[in-house]
């Protein structure tokens, strides 16, 4: 189920970035090909964009992937590092829980302000930015568990 759940996180991911591609295509061709620039290419490469990264630093890319400063991880012990883990997602992860209910107050708000071109609702363009914070809530989560049951906690490996 997990597979299938990360393969179909990747497949949305790829659709986005993938249609974002066409529509910058769509711009280049219309703007330089044929001197006729078509707003809503700006407006839906600026959308799209937004949901790319977000959406894939909420579930495409794993935390071992993001990048790291991890000379101090390296440095010490693994109990230290046990503690560190620990202690850093349980910031990581009540920063973003603290900040859920006000940010979703927000995002649903702009439900009623729509993007100047194609009327998409701002609710739309942001809620990446709702499903970023309930990962990160989640992984964070998750990595306090296998921190407390000692995985991941090795040196140069961060799970």
């Amino acid at each position: 189920m997990a597979q299938w759940l990360q393969r179909t996180a990747n497949a949305i991911g790829g659709g986005l970035f993938l249609t974002l591609f066409v529509v910058f295509i769509v711009q280049i061709s219309a703007r330089f090909g044929f001197n006729q620039p078509l707003p809503w290419t700006d407006e839906a490469a600026v959308v799209l964009y937004v949901w790319v990264i977000l959406w894939a630093a909420a579930v495409v890319v794993p935390e071992r992937e993001h990048v790291v400063f991890d000379l101090v991880w390296n440095s010490v012990g693994r109990r230290c590092r046990q503690a560190m883990a620990i202690v850093g997602n349980l910031l990581i992860g009540s920063m973003a829980l603290t900040g859920l209910p006000a940010s979703w107050d927000y995002v649903h708000f702009m439900q009623r302000e729509g993007t100047p071109v194609l009327g998409v609702p701002l609710m739309v363009v942001y809620l990446p930015f709702v499903f970023l914070l309930l990962a990160l809530v989640v992984r964070s989560l998750f990595a306090i568990w296998n921190a407390v049951r000692g995985v991941g906690v090795e040196a140069g490996l961060r799970l």
